[in-house]
């Protein structure tokens, strides 16, 4: 397994010269540009919480074979059997989970044309990049802010192979989750038009119409919105 890195990346996968936007941040304003303000704004480290999921998805190997009361010690969030039974399906059907297990690369920092980071891991045959997110998987799919992600580090992979990257995964280690996302036509545009969005911010945007977002944002005080449950706690 190996590490790579590409010089003038800082460690929060942006170019020292800061024309290459960030993965993180495009992930950040999929999801909400006014988050994106704030997060750039107080420049936080994640939490220890982050780092402990996004190992999980190195030990896939251990944790199916794993007994309840060692789960119980991971942050999984699903029971131990059900999360068992996740991996063994994802280990019965996908052709790729012996790299999955064991990534030929893993914490690779890509340096594409309009944007840069962290490729979790980075699979060959046909290349792809993966990216590990903390959070819980939709019914289906992936949720917007992962999606983006992934295909701005299939665009970056791609600048740097000079070939063409047409799927990436997206992994959800903490529920046993993986799913593929395909660079169609129409993710391509949500990926362009989070970029620009990116690039031009400039001060608070505007708060979100879907204030169910809002719920759990930890800058909801700053940033001023009335989520429901304020609302019902004031009895409005």
């Amino acid at each position: 397994m190996t590490t790579v890195s590409v010089p003038g990346f800082k460690s929060d996968g942006a170019t020292s010269g800061g024309m290459t936007v960030p993965f993180s941040d495009l992930r950040i304003a999929a999801y909400c540009p006014r988050k994106l303000y704030y997060v750039r704004r107080d420049d936080r480290e994640p939490p220890a919480h982050v780092r402990n999921v996004r190992e999980l998805a190195f030990r896939y190997s251990d944790l199916l074979d794993a007994d309840g009361g060692t789960l119980s010690t991971r942050p999984i969030e699903v029971p131990a059997l059900q999360y068992r039974d996740r991996l063994r399906e994802t280990r019965r059907s996908r052709e790729d989970w012996a790299d999955l297990v064991d990534p030929p690369a893993r914490n690779v920092r890509l340096a594409g044309r309009d944007c840069g980071g962290i490729a979790h891991k980075v699979l060959e045959g046909p290349p792809r990049p993966s990216i590990v997110s903390t959070g819980s998987p939709p019914d289906r799919g992936v949720w917007e802010p992962q999606r983006v992600h992934a295909v701005a580090a299939a665009k970056a992979l791609a600048w740097e192979r000079e070939r063409p990257v047409e799927q990436a995964i997206v992994e959800y280690p903490a529920y046993g989750v993986i799913r593929d996302v395909r660079l169609t036509t129409r993710h391509k545009a949500a990926y362009r038009r989070t970029l620009r969005t990116v690039r031009g911010l400039d001060g608070p945007p505007p708060r979100l119409r879907d204030r169910s977002k809002c719920e759990s944002c930890e800058y909801r005080g700053e940033c001023g919105v009335r989520t429901r449950t304020m609302a019902s706690l004031l009895g409005r």
